[in-house]
């Protein structure tokens, strides 16, 4: 297949507001997805008659080893439903693909890095999943193996779905750069903000917040060293250009997430 010039594959006047604005969206799913179904919904099914659920953190008296995975099971479980409709969503705008492609990719980062991070720093989620199984150094490392093994894995299928699903060649860097760069400096803002609210511990912020959206959505900045020349895009590109619905419900979304999940919801059953 004769691969068409980068000249006719792309635009480049991607609006930044509208580009921020669905990076804020996509990376305010995947944390509320991780702790309010993940760990709160799942806590409060099998046990927990309430607790506090925060941007960075679900707490309560119950817990189990079923809640405490539950937030990476509920990420991947949401990666895989967002690539099967970025998959199947041939005929939607190059906005609604990318929040797509942005929800698989922040979904799949958190939950295949968490993995890699509880088995490096005996912390977290994953820390609490193994809490008690001999020998406790083989079920570390079991973790940092299958970390990156998966985490590998998902850089890949991210980066296949910016060239394929996006229609932006390989060898358009500066693109790849600006379309990932923004949505991962984003992720940061949003969760960093609302996390500094919580009532729990400002500690969580550098010891959850920052590790899962700075650590974990790191691939997005880097996957393109690891893209097989081979991929080329399956769709001519088109530029995100300026719209003002995204940007207003990004804009309530984040006011929203901030006040209200920031400083701390009490959940009973």
């Amino acid at each position: 297949m004769a691969m068409a010039s980068p000249a006719n594959l792309h635009a480049s006047g991607d609006d930044i507001l509208t580009v921020c604005a669905i990076s804020v969206l996509a990376a305010m799913l995947a944390s509320v997805l991780h702790e309010g179904v993940g760990h709160a919904a799942i806590a409060l099914l099998t046990g927990a008659p309430s607790g506090i659920l925060t941007a960075v953190a679900w707490s309560s008296e119950y817990d189990s080893r079923l809640v405490a995975a539950g937030g990476t099971l509920v990420n991947l479980a949401a990666a895989g439903l967002s690539m099967a409709l970025l998959r199947g969503a041939k005929g939607a705008s190059v906005r609604t693909r990318y929040f797509l492609l942005l929800s698989m990719a922040f979904n799949l980062f958190d939950g295949t890095g968490y993995f890699f991070f509880s088995g490096v720093t005996d912390f977290g989620d994953w820390a609490r999943v193994i809490e008690g199984m001999n020998p406790h150094w083989l079920w570390r490392g079991l973790l940092v193996v299958i970390g990156v093994a998966a985490y590998y894995g998902a850089v890949l299928i991210v980066g296949r779905g910016f060239v394929r699903d996006l229609g932006i060649p390989t060898g358009d860097r500066s693109r790849l750069r600006r379309l990932t760069l923004l949505p991962y400096l984003s992720a940061i803002g949003i969760v960093g903000l609302a996390g500094a609210l919580n009532p729990i511990s400002i500690r969580l912020v550098w010891q959850s917040a920052l590790p899962a959206t700075a650590g974990a959505n790191s691939g997005l900045l880097w996957f393109h060293h690891y893209l097989p020349k081979e991929i080329v895009p399956l769709r001519a590109g088109e530029e995100i250009s300026r719209n003002y619905r995204w940007i207003s419900v990004a804009a309530v979304a984040a006011l929203v997430y901030v006040v209200i999940v920031g400083h701390g919801m009490t959940l009973s059953q």
